[in-house]
């Protein structure tokens, strides 16, 4: 059974989320601050938190923080506002993913399964995937087809192929490959995933494996 450790100071949430995963057979644990998320995340070891961001002792990148000193579960943030600030530099922090308030439960639950399938897709270690028509092995560096990709263009790829679903954000891409002097310089993301989705997606003009998600970063979508 699936461990959940869901932290928001809202009793009503806190209450609301717990009977609904229960009823999905998740097992769930809650919490109301940050203080007793650390301590509960140190003790029950969850398979994944849910996390709200807006919280009464710690703030919730410090949480994002203090988990991540110690351990990669899964961090699904909720967050009050679509592309803000806190979402951006929770991601940064190590969050998985995002939610705005407020959310629907069907929208909350998919980030969750979502989640959980790419962590045990990480524990397999698939170095092969599929990209329209292209098969992708991460391990050879190759690609069916003929198809050709500089050095900047993997990196960037490998980011994403290798936390499928997961929403990467622009500064930690930047950071990654090109150093953090760069994080600022947006249009590069932009011009390589343009010359990315040229020579992958079947409809560059309309993606449906390598998703920009606008003022955040980009996702890829098996």
């Amino acid at each position: 059974m699936t461990k959940i450790l869901i932290v928001d100071d809202e009793p009503q949430i806190l209450r609301a989320l717990r009977i609904n995963f229960a009823a999905r057979h998740y097992e769930v644990a809650v919490a109301a601050d940050g203080g007793s998320a650390l301590r509960q995340a140190a003790d029950w070891h969850p398979d994944l938190v849910v996390l709200d961001l807006g919280l009464p002792d710690i703030e919730g990148i410090d949480v994002i923080h203090g988990l991540r000193g110690w351990s990669q579960v899964p961090i699904i943030v909720l967050t009050g506002r679509v592309g803000s600030a806190d979402a951006v530099s929770a991601l940064d922090a190590g969050a998985d993913d995002y939610v705005t308030k407020p959310f629907g439960l069907d929208e909350l639950l998919a980030r969750v399964r979502a989640a959980t399938r790419r962590a045990a897709v990480q524990q397999a270690e698939t170095p092969v995937v599929r990209i329209g028509d292209h098969t992708i092995n991460l391990t050879d560096k190759t690609i069916s087809g003929g198809v050709r990709l500089t050095p900047t263009e993997w990196h960037l790829l490998e980011l994403l192929l290798r936390n499928p679903e997961k929403l990467v954000s622009q500064r930690h891409m930047l950071t990654e490959v090109w150093g953090a002097t760069y994080v600022t310089a947006t249009h590069y993301l932009r011009q390589y995933m343009a010359q990315l989705r040229r020579k992958l997606e079947r409809d560059p003009a309309h993606p449906v494996h390598l998703i920009t998600e606008p003022g955040m970063g980009y996702r890829f979508r098996p």
